[in-house]
């Protein structure tokens, strides 16, 4: 695995020892696809620069980084504008941190990197259900002819699992026929991420979870650097009560998608994606301590 890696590692409080970590953070530096803006390449390392920013300790979860031992392995090493060698090493990635019992925390890029991930992840826990939180369907066939896109992965996502098996929640955007197919063959919350979450959370109980998380599903107002912003979306401090509502759930990984620093000289949105990667390893990670 490490030989298809670049040792950009640094989120805060990483431990140095992959053998005793439970969750493996790893950065998915591709931008490939996107249909407007680029720039999600630079995600995962802001993620990691501005996490010295914030403590140690999340008072929501009462739980710190300190009881906890994780480890964050760097950025897939990708050849530069090849999309299905870049699926593939990301695939094989995870695959190997899967197969070492670990959880993946998967860092974007664009949304097309979960896609191996969500292949792997299903390969490894039979009845996986997917929630997929974001501002777009992405439940296109294909886009302008291509059927591997940031704007297709949930319609692939379905070829892997199966339609029922996923929850999209906040979507607000997406064409006619989107939004048809998903009345037919997902389970889609339109335009909300709490009310839905808590009634679904019955059905989720027991099974295998994966959480997909576009950071475009919070409005721009609280997360303008990614590549295609849409209003009307959720707050920062919904989308980190949804995380907090999920921490009972058998979620077996994770994977933030879509944050583009470029377009936010602030670095808020950054500094939300690391927000929500520390709670994630609180509520979903297993304690060293």
């Amino acid at each position: 695995m490490f030989d298809l890696l670049d040792n950009n590692s640094g989120f805060m409080g990483a431990s140095q020892d992959y053998d005793r970590s439970h969750i493996v953070l790893v950065g998915a530096p591709m931008d490939f696809t996107v249909s407007f803006r680029p720039g999600t390449r630079q995600g995962p390392q802001s993620i990691r620069q501005v996490s010295i920013g914030l403590e140690e300790y999340s008072v929501m979860l009462d739980r710190d980084l300190a009881d906890y031992t994780y480890f964050d392995a760097g950025d897939v090493s990708l050849p530069f504008g090849h999309v299905a060698e870049s699926l593939q090493r990301i695939g094989q990635v995870v695959g190997h941190i899967l197969k070492d019992d670990k959880f993946p925390l998967v860092m974007g890029g664009e949304h097309l990197i979960s896609l191996p991930v969500i292949k792997q992840v299903a390969a490894k826990y039979h009845g996986l259900k997917i929630l997929h939180f974001d501002a777009h369907a992405d439940l296109r066939e294909d886009y302008m002819g291509q059927p591997l896109s940031h704007a297709s992965v949930i319609r692939r996502a379905v070829d892997l699992v199966g339609g029922k098996n996923i929850y999209q929640f906040g979507i607000r955007s997406g064409t006619r026929d989107e939004f048809a197919y998903a009345k037919e063959n997902t389970n889609m919350f339109v335009g909300r991420v709490l009310e839905p979450l808590k009634k679904a959370l019955p059905e989720l109980a027991g099974h295998p979870v994966h959480i997909t998380l576009d950071i475009d599903v919070v409005d721009p107002a609280f997360a303008p650097g990614t590549g295609t912003a849409e209003p009307g979306g959720c707050s920062a401090a919904e989308i980190l009560e949804a995380l907090y509502i999920m921490k009972d759930l058998h979620v077996v990984g994770f994977d933030l998608v879509e944050i583009s620093p470029v377009y936010d000289p602030s670095q808020r949105t950054a500094i939300l994606g690391s927000k929500l990667v520390r709670e994630a390893i609180l509520a979903f990670g297993k304690g060293s301590t």
